[in-house]
């Protein structure tokens, strides 16, 4: 594993930087430490920590799988360098050799690089909040004694929500670009405009007075690639070539997404969804939210769109706004330097994401709440909903369909629906649950398979692969070639008079001239064809996105799920419509329905359907009904919409409890605890702590016995990522903990400030040090990276409030004492395995995978 080292002369703290290995799909190992327990795994070569004569390895939590990390290309952009240089010749409390009262207490000033964490580390958040606090409570004093302290501490209070205004304009400017980009080059499969190549297919035919409504994508100016080549679009050959360059731009285009992604940012592949869940829990993913992680799935997110596989853009869009959110942290010292404080402005960029993603502010924010967000107090709340309102406005600015909408498939119905339809849109709600368990398993299964056989080692091919297939299945019916967006919206759309779509050709007995809404009509031939053609096309898309959701490209499942739903909705509402038209002196419609009355709204079976199978692989709720009430803007469809949601959550759940993206987390092996399940078993917290019984007793340090050289020896001979300090190995009565990182860079910086600092010197972490003999060398004092107040449970705790204390405080470890002595230690890795354990499952398949 390599290292990244200064050289002697600098005067800035040793780095860690895992790398990583092969083209494998596979970053190592990374190892959870039981921090200070003999119970800990071996951390060979993930990180190196540098002393002037020896190397050690620590980590926090095991190495974690991420999807699509192949190439050896090290991104640390979302996190700010924590070096600088250290000034020189400063005194410390003691004199030279010899003197009586030697203590070094350099620690006045802040170290750069104690306080932090490397890669793949839990944050401890209650510190973190601390140091917030401390830093508030600081600066608010400060104020009452200058001019400018006081417009430093209202700058340093508006900060939060100038981040959150430029958040929601970078999201919502980006998001435009993805939208008109992947507009156009969709389009680019069929054809070009001649009057400009950056016109897309319906901007190129506006202007045109040959565009009638039966014909109204054919103009003179949009010309095919049959036309452009061989100068004609009627006949097989025509067809043949036009069959051909459609496969060979999606191939384009996919090959372009998935090299960019393994050569520039293995971190821009999937939705982005899970590992976000991950890092707002608490974990340390560097350059998974960085600027080259933005750039490349912004690129990519554009061309795997316009690729045409079964695939949307509304999951990445999150990822999207999150490394927005994170790069602008940047810019302001309060988030930069505070991994809590970041957390909660990546809330905030979550849910702008979901705004600009449907153009449903609200349940952007519920989303962000509901879905995504571990920490999300009521002061991210409003930050989030003032974020999600500028994104919304930035893009509705940009107008980028050229509807005045934020997105393509808004619909607005005007027949009130009927008591009795409420079973059609439960069984809509049973369809999308049993849709979400199958999709769930299968997919699970078969990123399973791609992650343990050869298959993860070839990730250009298999995009290629999948994506030829689709292509091929996909030209020769219009409802599988035409983008997934335009696909839902023709499914949502309420059929016109002047509505030229197979969907709406009925047949018109009535008298047109007559305003209102048209009523129940029989079916045509087109309605038929049509019917068939969705069919196959539900067929396909079950089908293909099983394989295609995971692959090293970006791609949401969103949309892809909402398809199926809609699919289905249209199929069930046009077939209630001719029932109810044929039949309508049935008792379920007599009372209701009349002949010639508009009675049934196959657009809305459509949307109610799209919920449900979103709703049934997500297990979202709230969000979910919010989200779809705002690409309606009708309140009364809001029941129907709930009833859908529920049913299809119930029945989701009766056949698997995990939604897919937390499925994906648990399959990668993120440290994440979802906070939404109980632990019901009945152990103590002495089953789980380390060390058990027979284990090497726990590794402690003392507050006042030990020499730097002993502890640099432990900290070499161990892997742990921190250690208690209690007053002596014999009493065993605990002092605090101190971590790793903090020990191994406060050591390092000592010696490097102070020649009077040598492997003999006594390392205290008390307040006051006892008097030394004489001619000894000068001693060091470490008590301020010392957590005087580590979390400590008895080891009678019932372990379902050790589970609850981890959740509810985000801890990485806590303590277990017996009548105040130190027993043991309980980290976020042995919950995780526990719970693993008690569930049945292989507790060595929760962070080793």
């Amino acid at each position: 594993m390599a290292m990244w080292q200064e050289k002697e002369h600098t005067k800035r703290p040793c780095w860690v930087q895992p790398t990583v290995l092969s083209a494998g799909l596979k970053l190592g190992r990374l190892v959870s430490p039981v921090f200070g327990g003999p119970g800990a795994m071996d951390n060979r070569g993930f990180q190196q920590g540098c002393f002037n004569s020896f190397q050690s390895s620590s980590s926090d939590e095991d190495l974690v799988d991420i999807p699509g990390t192949a190439m050896n290309f090290s991104l640390r952009d979302d996190v700010p360098p924590l070096d600088g240089e250290i000034e020189e010749d400063k005194s410390y409390n003691g004199g030279g050799i010899g003197s009586s009262t030697r203590m070094m207490d350099f620690l006045e000033e802040p170290i750069p690089g104690v306080g932090t964490y490397d890669d793949f580390n839990t944050i401890d958040w209650v510190r973190e909040k601390s140091r917030d606090r401390d830093r508030h409570r600081e600066i608010t004093n400060k104020s009452k004694e200058s001019t400018w302290a006081l417009i430093h501490s209202v700058s340093d209070a508006f900060s939060g929500w100038l981040l959150m205004l430029l958040i929601g304009l970078l999201s919502g400017s980006l998001a435009g670009l993805i939208d008109i980009s992947a507009h156009w080059m969709t389009d680019l499969k069929e054809g070009i405009c001649t009057k400009g190549l950056w016109f897309n297919h319906e901007h190129c035919c506006w202007d045109s007075d040959q565009v009638t409504f039966e014909n109204k994508d054919k103009c003179p100016k949009w010309n095919s690639w049959s036309q452009l080549l061989i100068s004609t679009e009627e006949g097989a050959f025509a067809y043949i070539v036009n069959y051909f360059m459609y496969v060979l731009w999606a191939l384009l285009f996919a090959f372009l997404a998935v090299s960019l992604v393994k050569v520039f940012a293995p971190y821009a592949c999937g939705s982005g969804i899970p590992e976000i869940k991950t890092i707002l829990s608490g974990f340390i993913i560097r350059g998974y939210l960085g600027k080259w992680t933005l750039i490349i799935k912004t690129i990519t997110l554009v061309l795997a769109v316009s690729s045409g596989l079964s695939l949307g853009k509304e999951g990445p869009l999150v990822h999207v706004a999150c490394c927005c959110g994170n790069i602008l942290c940047h810019c302001f010292n309060k988030y930069r330097k505070n991994e809590a404080k970041r957390r909660e402005v990546l809330s905030a960029a979550a849910a702008a994401g979901v705004s600009v993603a449907f153009g449903a502010p609200i349940g952007g924010v519920l989303f962000s709440l509901e879905e995504v967000s571990y920490y999300f107090p009521l002061k991210t709340l409003w930050r989030s909903f003032f974020a999600a309102l500028v994104a919304a406005f930035t893009l509705r600015s940009i107008n980028p369909f050229g509807n005045s909408r934020l997105v393509l498939f808004y619909v607005e119905f005007h027949t009130p629906w009927h008591l009795f339809e409420l079973v059609p849109f439960i069984l809509l709600g049973i369809f999308g649950g049993l849709w979400g368990a199958l999709f769930i398993r299968t997919n699970i299964a078969w990123c399973r398979k791609r992650k343990t056989t050869q298959l993860g080692k070839y990730p250009v091919i298999e995009v290629l692969v999948v994506t030829a297939i689709t292509a091929i299945l996909a030209f020769p019916n219009e409802y599988t070639r035409m983008s997934t967006s335009e696909l839902i919206s023709e499914l949502f759309n309420d059929c016109g008079l002047l509505d030229s779509s197979k969907l709406c050709d009925y047949e018109n007995y009535f008298n047109s001239s007559k305003g209102g809404d048209l009523p129940d009509r029989p079916a045509g031939a087109g309605v038929y064809s049509a019917m068939w053609q969705l069919a196959l096309t539900l067929i396909m898309k079950i089908v293909i996105t099983i394989f295609t959701f995971g692959m090293k490209i970006p791609s949401g499942l969103f949309i892809p799920s909402m398809a199926v739903g809609a699919i289905a909705g249209r199929l069930l509402g046009v077939g209630m419509e001719q029932m109810a038209y044929y039949h309508h002196d049935w008792a379920i419609f007599n009372s209701w329905c009349s002949q010639g009355a508009d009675c049934i709204t196959p657009g809305l079976y459509a949307m109610v359907g799209a919920a449900a199978c979103l709703g049934g692989v997500t297990r979202m709720t709230v969000s979910l009904v919010v989200i779809m009430f705002e690409l309606t803007g009708g309140l009364e469809y809001i029941v129907p919409l709930m009833a859908a949601a529920m049913t299809s959550k119930w029945v989701a759940d009766a056949l698997g409890r995990e939604g897919i993206y937390d499925a994906h987390i648990r399959l990668n092996g993120y440290p994440f605890l979802e906070a939404k399940e109980e632990f019901a078993h009945k152990t103590l917290a002495m089953d789980v702590m380390k060390p058990r019984r027979n284990d090497p007793l726990l590794t402690v340090l003392t507050q006042d016995s030990m020499t730097v050289e002993d502890v640099e020896t432990v900290i070499s001979e161990t892997t742990y990522s921190g250690f208690p300090v209690v007053v002596s190995r014999e009493s065993q009565r605990l002092v605090g903990f101190v971590l790793r990182r903090d020990l191994i860079i406060s050591i390092e910086n000592a010696r490097k400030k102070q020649d009077g600092v040598v492997s003999t010197s006594i390392i205290y972490f008390t307040e006051h040090s006892p008097p030394m003999p004489p001619y000894t060398p000068p001693t060091l004092k470490l008590r301020n990276i010392l957590d005087l107040s580590p979390f400590t449970v008895t080891d009678l705790t019932p372990m379902e409030i050790v589970v609850d204390i981890f959740r509810k405080l985000g801890l990485r470890q806590c303590l277990v004492t017996h009548n105040g002595r130190l027993l043991g230690i309980i980290t976020k890795k042995d919950v995780l395995k526990h719970i693993a354990q008690m569930a049945n499952q292989d507790p060595d398949s929760i962070l080793f995978n």
